[in-house]
């Protein structure tokens, strides 16, 4: 066990973890922050995507002891009341169903927004290429992202 000190959703937070735990478990069993999803294990799905320095990577497969002091932000930390432009889309566009990986699409789309914040529909496809949704929201999920681009 180790201690660490991480900064999540611009607070201070310190740990006693094991150096190798995902960062993803930090969250969720040491933190209580459980918007952030468990999906594959292997950083293939996108269920656990969060920010590092406002990239968004894959929290099931980051060890705790590689963050370092850079921000993490979660999906709690997106907006303090769910008025960020992409959960307003998402509203409208009646994006989820089961809603379990919806806080990882969100997450890589609001990412992929700050670098992009005019994106095509191609760029869509191909930025949120890596985040599955067993239902199956993948055109709402790009509806989505194109009006939150028009709507910042």
């Amino acid at each position: 066990m180790a201690t660490f000190n991480i900064q999540v959703n611009g607070r201070q937070q310190q740990v006693d973890v094991d150096p190798d735990t995902p960062i993803l478990w930090v969250l969720r069993d040491h933190l209580q922050l459980v918007g952030t999803k468990y999906g594959c294990g292997i950083a293939q799905c996108g269920a656990c995507t969060i920010h590092l320095e406002g990239t968004a990577v894959r929290a099931c497969s980051l060890p705790v002891s590689s963050v370092g002091d850079k921000p993490i932000t979660t999906i709690e930390g997106l907006s303090e009341d769910a008025s960020h432009a992409l959960q307003e889309a998402w509203r409208e566009h009646d994006v989820p169903q089961c809603g379990y990986c919806q806080a990882g699409q969100l997450m890589s789309a609001a990412s992929f927004l700050k670098s992009n914040p005019n994106p095509t529909e191609a760029e869509i496809d191909a930025a949120m290429e890596g985040n599955l949704c067993r239902c199956g929201t993948y055109n709402r999920i790009k509806e989505a992202i194109l009006t939150a681009a028009q709507n910042s």
